[in-house]
């Protein structure tokens, strides 16, 4: 899944990045808040870690914009701001979480993973479909007793359909979500991702369906 870090401070930054990125997720990192308003409304995120105190334009008015364009992309605020009446503003324009600097770099992965589920409307930390599994934290997936062996991008192709089961995910989205600024993958990627996913879930009880011009839908075999 692909995360926007907006923060200013450039060692708390690295230090979210790379923990962030280890995780298993894909970042975009901007630094102030021009800089986010500009990624957010050019691409797509799953979440994002926003500060308060950026550069340019304050990130309060980062989310006010954001949900007065309609978004319900989960946001969580990171700041040294701790008063109730500061947690009130933020939560009042629109964030879904509120952590506090400083903060140790577990709980901020352990909020975000919360975030994400809550956003896909799953209560549990280990997907479950027909004899499928995947634990969200340790990013494995299974069937039945048996684990897969799936390289990273297959694990990140398979959670996103994961997250949308039972909805179609274009094939674009997905190619989106998969890289960062930096990076590139196109769609007949995504193609030979999805392949190999198939020939590996065989027997799982779980199929990758695909509708011609419109993307891919991951259910429970019929």
């Amino acid at each position: 899944m692909k995360i926007l870090l907006v923060e200013d401070d450039p060692t708390l930054g690295e230090a979210v990045l790379l923990a962030v990125q280890q995780a298993g997720f894909i970042v975009d990192w901007t630094r102030d808040g021009i800089q986010a308003e500009t990624a957010l409304t050019g691409y797509a995120y799953d979440a994002v870690m926003l500060d308060l105190g950026l550069p340019r334009r304050e990130g309060l008015e980062v989310l006010r914009n954001l949900r007065k364009r309609g978004a319900t992309t989960p946001v969580m605020i990171l700041t040294a701001r701790d008063t109730v009446e500061e947690r009130v503003k933020g939560l009042n324009a629109g964030a879904d979480d509120y952590l506090l600097k400083p903060f140790a770099l577990d709980e901020l992965l352990a909020r975000l993973r919360a975030l994400l589920r809550r956003a896909h409307g799953v209560a549990d930390t280990c997907i479950r479909i027909g004899r499928l599994s995947f634990d969200s934290i340790k990013r494995q997936a299974s069937v039945g007793e048996t684990p897969l062996v799936l390289s990273a991008r297959e694990i990140q192709v398979l959670e996103l359909l994961l997250s949308h089961a039972g909805r179609v995910m274009a094939k674009e989205s997905i190619a989106d979500r998969l890289t960062g600024w930096d990076e590139g993958v196109g769609d007949n990627a995504v193609e030979v991702y999805v392949h190999r996913l198939r020939r590996k879930l065989e027997g799982s009880g779980v199929v990758i369906r695909t509708l011609r011009g419109l993307g891919y839908l991951l259910e429970a075999e019929r």
